[in-house]
């Protein structure tokens, strides 16, 4: 429990929590657990999904379930929303957290590749928002998670600053298109959170590149997933109930750094660091 909410904020309410098995997913989705709802969390291993909702009713005394959904495919959504429904009741919280990332400079980028990232973050959110709406209650709430870099490019990430730019648009047409039905539609952007995936696969090997863009960050620590949870209640919470639309920077000031942020003038200044995909040359034309 955040201890800054009251206990039974989301008491009544379901939330379905896509990518929610792991990292600031998980601990949104056990967020709104501790705090009354009951969860339906999804990812595409089974394994996964069950663990993580015997983690969250063992951690909450909740009601969780677990169901392995691509969020690729519509049909599958659909049929997770339609169960988690039926199972827990209408949704009243929906979160599209599922994400998908490597590192690697456009040339080294394969069109698979590139489409992927695409599929999971930007095809992926509206596949749950859209199957989500058909069995949202009015009012209900619609978050997405999101990245800086939809506003701000970042060198060997053009998939995922493409997808998250669409991620922030989808989410402002929506917020437009559903408002007039009581549907909030709003977007988090987290910053570097300690111990993420992302922090885990993305960040640099270099220590003194690390410690630069620590920094660089107007707050000068790294995020922790309590800070999105709490972020995510909010949004969640009546204190947002005129809110939509809208993407909160949970950030530490990420995005307006100045700076001290690693540049980089060619692939040569990174030719050992493991994060770079590189294709055969043959294929880079």
């Amino acid at each position: 429990m955040s201890g800054v909410f009251a206990s039974d904020l989301l008491a009544g309410k379901v939330a379905f929590v896509m990518g929610g098995t792991r990292g600031m997913n998980l601990a949104i989705a056990t967020a709104y657990a501790a705090h009354g709802a009951r969860v339906a969390v999804l990812s595409r291993n089974p394994e996964r999904c069950e663990e993580a909702a015997a983690g969250i009713r063992e951690a909450t005394g909740s009601e969780a379930i677990g169901i392995a959904c691509d969020a690729r495919d519509y049909e599958q959504v659909e049929s997770a929303v339609a169960k988690t429904a039926d199972t827990l009741g209408e949704l009243d919280l929906v979160v599209a957290g599922q994400a998908g990332n490597f590192y690697a400079p456009v040339t080294g980028m394969s069109a698979k590749g590139f489409r992927t990232v695409v599929d999971i973050d930007l095809t992926g959110t509206f596949n749950t928002f859209k199957a989500g709406f058909s069995r949202a209650n009015r009012p209900s709430s619609m978050l997405a998670i999101t990245a800086p870099e939809a506003v701000q490019a970042l060198h060997f990430q053009a998939h995922v600053c493409a997808a998250k730019a669409g991620v922030n648009q989808l989410i402002r047409v929506c917020a437009q298109e559903w408002g007039p039905e009581g549907v909030r539609v709003n977007g988090i952007s987290p910053g570097p959170i300690e111990g993420s995936w992302g922090m885990s696969n993305v960040a640099s090997p270099n220590a003194q590149i690390v410690e630069m863009i620590r920094r660089a960050i107007p707050l000068k620590r790294w995020g922790v997933e309590k800070d999105i949870a709490d972020a995510a209640l909010f949004l969640a919470s009546p204190a947002a109930s005129y809110i939509t639309g809208t993407i909160l920077e949970v950030d530490g000031g990420v995005t307006i750094a100045s700076p001290e942020m690693p540049r980089f003038n060619s692939l040569d200044d990174l030719e050992n660091d493991p994060r770079v995909r590189r294709l055969p040359k043959s294929e880079t034309r």
